[in-house]
């Protein structure tokens, strides 16, 4: 049994012994015999040597002076382990003196060297015994399992002894960028005795880290620490098209003020103040485009329009745009483009520009189209004019013509000149003189083609009811008849005795008789034949007809569209 136990103690001193310089450990292996015995060996080895390097560091330390800077273990728990051990019912009885037990609440304790030798055999005695694991089975003391463990008595804790009257008890506070303010109980005089309470404050820009008040401890300390840490706030960051100049930087107290670039305005606060929280007081402005962009148009200008146009081409700079803020502006136009045809009048143009932040400007110029005019020209009496272009315009060229049976007397032509006078003098137009001394009907006919329209009257006797009627119808048609170019032939009367005239003109015989026979004109009735500017019958007519019924065929069959406008513009002439 003693064996067994002596193995086990070997194998666990070996696990203890690990830390031996020099020595290893070895794995198990099926040697087991082998390595029981080289286990004992290293404990018994490592053993001695531990004993030996104990035995001289107690030669070297001297007793301390007082209890509180014992280094190991006391002299009391090792003696009173000691008295349980050996002193027991074991194989080695030990007497031990207790002579050689110091008292604990002594404060300065001295050893005689006979003493010191004693106690050191105790420890030498200890460290044998352990390794041999001499120890009193039957006596029921109780023995840790580590050779280096001992079990301490229980102690009173060490109460230094206070001095309320020392000055300086704690060291001087001080703290950097704050106040101090100490309440002692000896007097406002006293900082740092002992119980002395301290409040702390910082300056203005300055946060308090740690107690805001300590007090004087026994322990010679005061019970906490402070200090003042500088308030900062946070950077503050850039805002879009502006910046911020601070007086202080991002320390307490410190003023920023935020300005804009040109173009912009600022929404918000100008300033913001770095509180002692270490927040920035108010918002983040912003700034804004409301400025418009800057536009100028072209001069307004007046054009004079192009010879014998009513229009005119005129061309522009583009307008000038700028803005503070964008440098990239879209203009539109509103109106015709530079180099296009502008009519007469007032022609206005309108450019119109944006920025980014949809800030709109606009401007306008007015090109004014003159068409420069002459006087109205008249038409001539018997006669019209055709101009080109049509009206009255600067560079317009007129043309006189006159109706059939007239003809022009003067210039052909006019032109309208830049300083709004007609070139030349308008001519007249005077009445044809038709040759009626003719020997036959168709040279007379000649006369009128193209001319004139002819209506031809005939009647057997000038006492014919139809023709009386009638001629007296004709009287009051002449003006009528003239407007619509049409002249009067009257056949009257029966060979030899006839009469034949145009005008007040006679005709000759052998042309009366010609004109009834190519007209087919008879002799025996009153009748009447209408004939157009090509010598063409157009109507013919056997009983007296009104002026109105006559004007009515007239203009349905035989005018032109030219003839009736003409017609329109002269119609009351007459009246």
């Amino acid at each position: 049994m003693g064996i067994n136990i002596l193995l086990i103690l070997a194998l666990l001193f070996s696990v203890e012994t690990q830390r031996t310089i020099g020595y290893s450990s070895h794995p198990v292996s099926p040697a087991c015999h082998k390595v029981m015995l080289l286990v004992m060996m290293q404990c018994i080895v490592g053993s001695m040597i531990d004993t030996l390097m104990l035995g001289c560091m107690f030669v070297k330390i001297p007793w301390p002076k007082n209890r509180a800077e014992t280094l190991l273990f006391s002299c009391s728990s090792l003696a009173a382990n000691y008295s349980a051990v050996l002193g027991g019912k074991g194989k080695f009885p030990v007497y031990i003196d207790t002579s050689l037990i110091l008292s604990e609440n002594e404060k300065h304790s001295e050893l005689r060297g006979s003493e010191m030798s004693k106690f050191y055999f105790l420890l030498l005695l200890e460290a044998f015994t352990r390794v041999l694991g001499l120890t009193n089975e039957d006596s029921g003391s109780t023995l840790l399992s580590g050779y280096n463990e001992v079990t301490p008595e229980e102690e009173d804790p060490y109460i230094p002894r206070l001095d309320y009257r020392t000055p300086r008890w704690c060291y001087t506070l001080k703290l950097t960028n704050g106040e101090v303010t100490c309440f002692s109980p000896r007097g406002g005089n006293y900082h740092n005795t002992l119980g002395t309470r301290c409040e702390m404050s910082c300056d203005r820009g300055y946060r308090l880290m740690g107690r805001t008040s300590v007090m004087c401890m026994p322990s010679r300390r005061w019970s906490g620490t402070s200090y003042c840490r500088q308030v900062r706030c946070h950077v503050l960051p850039l805002i879009l098209h502006g910046t911020h100049t601070c007086t202080r930087g991002v320390m307490s107290g410190s003023r920023c003020d935020y300005t804009c670039d040109p173009g912009y305005q600022l929404d918000g606060v100008r300033s913001r103040t770095c509180m002692p929280l270490g927040r920035w007081s108010n918002g983040d402005p912003t700034c804004t485009d409301r400025d418009p962009p800057k536009i100028k148009c072209p001069l307004s200008r007046v054009r004079v329009a192009e010879p014998g146009k009513v229009t005119t081409m005129v061309s522009w700079e583009p307008p000038t745009v700028k803005d503070t803020a964008d440098k990239d502006l879209h203009v539109t136009l509103i109106g015709q483009a530079s180099g296009s045809e502008f009519k007469e009048g007032i022609n206005v143009i309108r450019y119109k520009v944006y920025d980014q932040a949809r800030n709109k400007a606009l401007c306008k110029f007015i090109i004014r189209v003159e068409v420069r005019r002459c006087p109205d020209l008249k038409e001539p009496l018997h006669g019209y004019l055709t101009c080109t272009p049509e009206g009255n315009i600067y560079g317009a060229d007129c043309k006189y013509h006159c109706d059939g049976g007239y003809e022009r007397k003067g210039t052909p032509s006019t032109v309208c000149q830049l300083d709004r006078s007609w070139s030349g003098t308008p001519p007249t137009c005077a009445m044809l003189q038709f040759n009626t001394d003719m020997n036959t009907s168709s040279a007379l006919l000649t006369q009128f083609y193209e001319k004139r329209r002819l209506l031809v009257i005939s009647t057997p006797t000038t006492d014919d009811q139809y023709y009386k009627f009638q001629d007296m119808m004709l009287q009051s048609a002449e003006c009528g008849l003239d407007l619509r170019q049409v002249t009067v032939v009257e056949l009257l009367g029966l060979p030899p005795g006839e009469v034949g005239r145009i005008n007040g003109k006679l005709l000759d015989s052998q042309v009366i008789e010609g004109l009834r026979k190519t007209l087919r004109i008879s002799t025996a009735y009153f009748s009447m034949v209408l004939l157009d500017k090509r010598g063409i019958d157009r109507e013919r007519l056997i009983d007296p007809t009104t002026s109105d019924e006559l004007y009515s065929i007239i203009d349905t069959y035989l005018l032109d569209e030219a003839e009736r406008e003409r017609l329109e513009k002269y119609r009351n002439y007459c009246d």
